[in-house]
């Protein structure tokens, strides 16, 4: 990954990844409420509210002044920037998700998305440059001892729930869990595209 240096190729691909990125809060956030609301006890929906008080908070902040530095502060500038192909699959993936979705489903799908940028984050953390904010601030929201725990919080409601499934709820849940590691594939195909 570009970031593993601390740049990406072109200001241009930073917009779009971020501006794409983006898109997907609104979803994402109404999954990760879905999944809280659906966990089986107080116990397994305190670090769930904890993690959306993060996302709501200091990472819609990083989108707000990333967007200022690089020129696209203007929402409704931004709002002309049309939706990918693959950013209308993935929150509508989530949207169906969460709307319509097993906890063990949900889980699924948090836990490709956030597992893969750990394992991304981790990665690239020790060589990231601090010299622009949009790209360490990003790793640094993705990395580290405190992701870490939400995605180890999310990965053993998965296995809990797993333990609680029939086959044909396995199924579903490995359906969903494949659909979105080929999104999160495709995501970052697209970002590099023309």
């Amino acid at each position: 990954t570009t970031l593993l240096l601390g740049h990406v190729p072109t200001i241009k691909v930073l917009k779009k990844y971020l501006v794409q990125d983006h898109r997907f809060l609104d979803a994402f956030v109404v999954l990760l409420a879905s999944t809280i609301a659906n966990a089986r006890t107080l116990e397994d929906r305190i670090p769930g509210c904890q993690f959306l008080a993060l996302l709501t908070g200091k990472e819609n902040t990083y989108f707000e002044r990333s967007f200022e530095v690089l020129g696209i502060g203007d929402a409704d500038e931004r709002s002309k920037v049309p939706d990918e192909a693959v950013t209308v699959r993935f929150v509508n993936l989530m949207r169906e998700v969460a709307n319509g979705g097993t906890l063990g489903e949900k889980l699924s799908v948090l836990v490709v998305a956030e597992w893969s940028y750990l394992s991304w984050g981790e990665k690239v953390l020790g060589f990231t440059s601090r010299d622009d904010f949009t790209t360490y601030e990003w790793v640094d929201l993705h990395s580290g001892e405190h992701f870490a725990g939400v995605v180890a919080y999310l990965r053993g409601l998965l296995d809990q729930e797993g333990t609680l499934l029939d086959e044909e709820g396995r199924n579903k849940c490995k359906d969903v869990f494949l659909r979105t590691v080929q999104l999160e594939e495709d995501f970052f195909d697209m970002t590099y595209s023309s």
